[in-house]
């Protein structure tokens, strides 16, 4: 209903007045609900003030507004991502793990300010997805993600979906007229436990962590959906041109005026008061709505941190405290026996469900049979459990004291617990196999799931369940007989539709353009990975080539050992492997190197151990790692004695530098590099 009263927007039409009016009100509840925690209507009000605008916008198409309210539930249409250049690069903060290594940090911040007085802030360190938000008038205009500090991912459409990002700042704040500010996304342990329970009943892979989730939900292409998740943001740092601040405090309570959610910001006086932070945080963080992976400390003035600079990598007036790994007691239930599709039996521990970094475990992994004794675990054992880098559970210990008074070691299967066959010890290692290869239902649609799988063959849609009833409905007993599947045995499926059974035959047939290389990693050969694969494929060229080569010219490529050498001369010795890839021959599927990747082929680089570091121009780090690989060169990750060379690109890593200085390696740029390759 249009509002006829006096108001600021008198000299409008009486439609943009309430258009511009509801605009206004929504988005101070929105800020009232998602930032403040504290509602002055309810939901229903809410939604009927959101409604009425939908109706005048629709209406009134000349008035349409990108940063309208109404444009927080995203849009179906797909779109991809600009990558945007940083007006200033988005740096990481160096890390420390001990009280003892902060100190230190801020006696040498204290010390290159010549002894100074200077404050120190805490802050807590928020897990999620770095963002950058750019405003001009007050209005959100650009959203990127970190990228590589330098570039990164044009993601506003999605961040708009956000209600805790203001999209307007209220008038009167006194906010420059152009600023940056930057934060984290955020997927609150609420809602990332309500989304896991939807893809548990939907039989999705569930999110690892709210990390994750949120970094994911970021770059999906559906905003719409982007919306349904119900990411959040907490923000802690602003940039400008002549802010009028002189303190990052003074900074952090603008932002909080002007309707930004910012977190955790701490005045420390001492290095006692830091200790202190640090022990409160330990614990209290276990109670916050977001997850958590340690603390911030700078220094406040922002003249000081001025003084103090950065490296390449991370400023020198700000360091990360990273929280030691989160550990509990619980009690073992029971192990479980998991056959993976090489036929490698896992124990997997069955837990009295523990909350652990935010989430409740009631598994981890005890990896093969040498853990479990190495552990000295026992039946009904209080074991402890940690998260490596807080995402993967693990047993790191018993508690000896609270053992039962008879209790057992744990056994270890000496048959496979789904087919019965005994197993197997491999020679020279900890794990058991079974050697059932062809008829153990777990190998079968492991091998399965592996070929479908994003970096081999990349057909959405068959998952663990999928390659499951395809198994047992007869339809796929080895990954060729995907190439045979229609809609109509798809869909006889239970709770198939036919709109999935197209999304995985439209899978199925992009399939036939996947490279060599990712069909030879597809095909479950034992010790092949994915680098491997792409070595095999640029030396042998064809599958053919692959399949007569015998152990000791296999040996002889660069990087294919005895062990590797071996188990490809076992795997095509096999005939059913042999009958697989004709089968996969038949159908389409790619069995040799393109043209164009037998043209770009050389031995330019031949045995050449060579290092990325920094940004490029050019081309992407993957991109000149392909070219190594392409030109018989291999990527390493650290510099040693036997490196070749270093391919430095722009914010090259100060210690790589010197390190690479050190050992006298030829250090070379972008030109250089490819006038090597021609």
């Amino acid at each position: 209903m249009i509002n006829f009263a006096k108001s600021k927007f008198d000299a409008m039409d009486l439609f943009e007045q309430r258009i511009l009016e509801l605009r206004e009100v929504l988005n101070r509840h929105n800020h009232n609900y998602y930032v403040l925690n504290a509602p002055t209507i309810s939901d229903q009000e809410f939604d009927a003030l959101l409604r009425e605008l939908q109706d005048l916008e629709a209406s009134y198409p000349q008035y349409a507004d990108p940063l309208s309210p109404t444009q927080r539930v995203g849009s179906d249409i797909s779109k991809g991502f600009e990558q945007v250049a940083h007006e200033r690069p988005m740096q990481s903060l160096s890390n420390s793990y001990s009280i003892e290594e902060v100190e230190d940090f801020l006696r040498r911040a204290q010390d290159a300010l010549g002894g100074e007085p200077s404050e120190i802030v805490g802050e807590m360190k928020y897990d999620g997805t770095s963002i950058s938000l750019t405003y001009e008038g007050g209005r959100l205009v650009r959203a990127v993600t970190r990228g590589d500090g330098i570039r990164g991912d044009d993601v506003t459409s999605n961040v708009i979906t956000i209600k805790s990002i203001p999209l307007e700042l209220p008038a009167g704040g006194n906010w420059p007229d152009r600023f940056e500010v930057r934060g984290e996304i955020v997927l609150p342990w609420a809602r990332f436990e309500e989304l896991n329970r939807e893809r548990a009943y939907n039989e999705e892979p569930l999110f690892a962590n709210p990390r994750n989730a949120a970094a994911g939900t970021l770059k999906l292409q559906n905003s719409a959906e982007v919306a349904r998740r119900g990411l959040d943001a907490v923000f802690y740092f602003l940039l400008g041109d002549s802010l009028p601040y002189s303190t990052h405090t003074a900074s952090i309570e603008a932002l909080k005026s002007w309707g930004f959610k910012t977190g955790v910001t701490e005045v420390l006086a001492s290095l006692g008061a830091v200790r202190e932070f640090i022990a409160h945080w330990d614990t209290a963080r276990k109670g916050l709505p977001v997850a958590t992976d340690g603390l911030v400390f700078k220094i406040n003035s922002l003249h000081q941190q001025l003084n103090l600079g950065s490296t390449a990598k991370s400023p020198r007036w700000a360091i990360a405290y990273k929280f030691a790994p989160e550990r509990e007691s619980t009690k073992l239930l029971s192990v479980s026996f998991e056959v993976g599709r090489s036929g490698v039996i896992t124990p997997v521990a069955n837990l009295e469900p523990v909350l652990l970094s935010g989430t409740i475990v009631k598994r981890a992994s005890l990896h093969n049979e040498d853990v479990i004794r190495q552990l000295d675990i026992h039946d009904g054992d209080m074991v402890y459990v940690e998260k490596g880098g807080e995402i993967i559970p693990k047993i790191v210990g018993v508690d000896v004291k609270q053992r039962q008074p008879g209790s057992q070691p744990l056994p270890f299967v000496r048959e496979c617990p789904v087919c019965g066959t005994p197993l197997e010890r491999v020679e020279g290692e900890a794990a058991w196999v079974c050697p059932n290869r062809w008829s153990c239902e777990p190998q079968i649609t492991g091998r399965i799931e592996h070929f479908v799988g994003r970096h081999m063959m990349n057909i959405d849609g068959i998952g663990e369940e999928v390659a499951i009833a395809l198994h047992r409905a007869g339809l796929v007993n080895d990954v060729a007989d995907l190439y045979t599947l229609t809609e109509a045995q798809l869909t006889s499926l239970d709770r198939f539709q036919s709109k999935s059974a197209q999304r995985i035959l439209r899978g199925i047939a992009d399939s036939l353009q996947v490279p060599f290389a990712r069909v030879i990693f597809a095909l479950s050969i034992p010790y092949v990975g994915e680098t491997t694969a792409r070595v095999l494929a640029r030396h042998v060229g064809d599958i053919d080539t692959l399949m007569a080569m015998d152990a000791e010219r296999l040996a002889a490529i660069p990087e294919i050992g005895p062990k590797i050498a071996q188990s490809i001369v076992d795997y095509f010795a096999e005939p059913r492997n042999r009958d697989i890839v004709e089968r996969l021959r038949a159908a389409g599927v790619q069995m040799r190197l393109s043209e164009s990747e037998l043209e770009g082929r050389s031995d330019r680089l031949e045995g050449k151990k060579i290092v990325i570091s920094g940004t490029f121009a050019r081309h992407s780090r993957e991109e000149y790692k392909a070219l190594i690989e392409q030109n018989g060169g291999k990527n390493v990750s650290s510099i040693s004695k036997v490196t070749d060379y270093v391919l430095a690109g722009e914010n090259m890593g100060p210690a790589k530098l010197e390190k690479a200085r050190k050992l006298g390696i030829a250090i070379i740029g972008e030109d250089e590099f490819l006038k090597m390759i021609e």
